[in-house]
């Protein structure tokens, strides 16, 4: 019984009612004047070159989204477009739309009415009051057991709200729903959102990874060093690599806050100095040699290619620590290719393992490009080749 009546306390019921009543105010202010039953099928005709207007989508769709799910405001949950027709398709659509509401608005007004006009004349009728003459019950006479009657008319009219609600709120979804290709659009812009939420997951990992990792080897190096102006110079360090870990944070954030800011302040491999020198200042003797053009590298290369680097050299501080680490940077016409090794030691995870590892595998798929990053002829590699076009 309450899973009956929880319908009739929610405020939807009754707006969804009145979506239905909306749609014949017009038709039926214009048979009071005219009484001829036509006026409907003036109405009917009327609507099918109001439906081709492409704003009336969106009139249609604010108004559904209002008084048939209660929503005001764009939402992933609702499936009801408000953007204007964009095919004739959508049109097309539109017009089944407004011939059905109005068909269903009819019935239900009429069904509405007549159920409440029945349940008045019984009661009337079983205390011997005047009776009209209505069209769904006939009654003969005045009988007591005519009020028994009413509470079904009752039943009959709240099942008529609730139903009409329901299939005009399901004529809704399917007619003023989004066509296959407004589908596809959603769909791809959702793809776009969770290919930027991974970008920035994998910024956050290699940035603040990278800086927490050179911070902790630097203090582990100097607390062991026992050197002051050694300490002094890992401080200094652990100072600068958190300083751009901070502005790298800033950057991330900024995207999050602002979808539409540009990536351009991300850093790229002619940034890569300083990874080298936070790397030194770890103890890591780093021996980098550079071929080409970096600075001709397009922008999304190059940034990615900073990130592999940055990323490599994290994981030689963290697993290997200061050990010696060869870098090889080449540009050519056609790619850009870029090799990290360092001496292999039991510390060091397998090939395919941890995040730091999948990420660059990751970046550079995204790019069309490849990247290797296990043991080499006694070595750790990390290998990418990242196709310039």
């Amino acid at each position: 019984m309450v899973r009956l009546l929880r319908p009739f306390g929610r405020a939807v019921t009754y707006t969804r009612w009145l979506h239905l009543f909306i749609a014949v105010v017009w038709p039926a202010m214009w048979m009071f004047v005219e009484e001829a039953w036509w006026t409907w099928l003036v109405a009917a005709v009327t609507l099918a070159p109001a439906g081709l207007v492409p704003a009336m989508r969106t009139v249609e769709g604010l108004q559904a989204r209002l008084l048939l799910t209660g929503h005001r405001h764009n939402s992933e949950s609702i499936d009801i477009v408000v953007a204007p027709s964009a095919s004739w398709s959508d049109r097309g659509r539109l017009v089944v739309w407004l011939e059905a509401r109005l068909l269903l608005g009819y019935a239900t007004g009429m069904l509405s009415m007549q159920l409440l006009i029945s349940s008045v004349d019984l009661v009337a009728s079983a205390f011997g009051g005047d009776v009209d003459e209505g069209v769904l019950i006939l009654l003969d006479g005045h009988q007591w057991w005519h009020v028994l009657l009413a509470p079904l008319s009752l039943a009959a009219l709240a099942a008529t709200v609730v139903g009409s609600g329901r299939l005009i709120t399901a004529l809704a979804l399917r007619l003023l729903g989004p066509s296959p290709a407004e589908r596809l659009a959603a769909m791809e812009e959702r793809t776009e959102q969770l290919l930027e939420r991974t970008r920035i997951a994998r910024e956050l990992h290699d940035s603040i990874g990278h800086a927490l990792t050179v911070a902790v080897v630097q203090a582990g190096a100097a607390r062991a060093a026992g050197d002051p102006a050694f300490t002094d110079r890992a401080l200094d360090a652990i100072e600068e690599t958190g300083r751009a870990a901070l502005e790298d944070l800033e950057r991330v954030l900024g995207i999050l806050r602002e979808s539409d800011r540009p990536v351009s302040g991300r850093p790229t491999l002619t940034d890569a100095d300083r990874l080298l020198e936070s790397a030194r200042a770890s103890g890591a003797k780093v021996d980098a040699e550079l071929t080409g053009p970096v600075d001709t590298v397009p922008g999304p290369v190059s940034r990615e290619g900073y990130r592999i680097l940055q990323e490599s050299l994290t994981n030689v501080l963290r697993h290997a620590g200061p050990v010696p680490v060869r870098i090889r940077i080449e540009v050519t016409d056609e790619a850009l290719a870029l090799e990290v090794r360092n001496p292999l030691t039991a510390d060091i995870a397998g090939p395919g393992r941890g995040s730091g590892l999948r990420g660059i595998r990751e970046r550079a798929a995204l790019l069309g490009g490849h990247a290797y990053t296990g043991p080499d002829r006694g070595d750790w590699q990390v290998h990418a080749e990242l196709p310039l076009r």
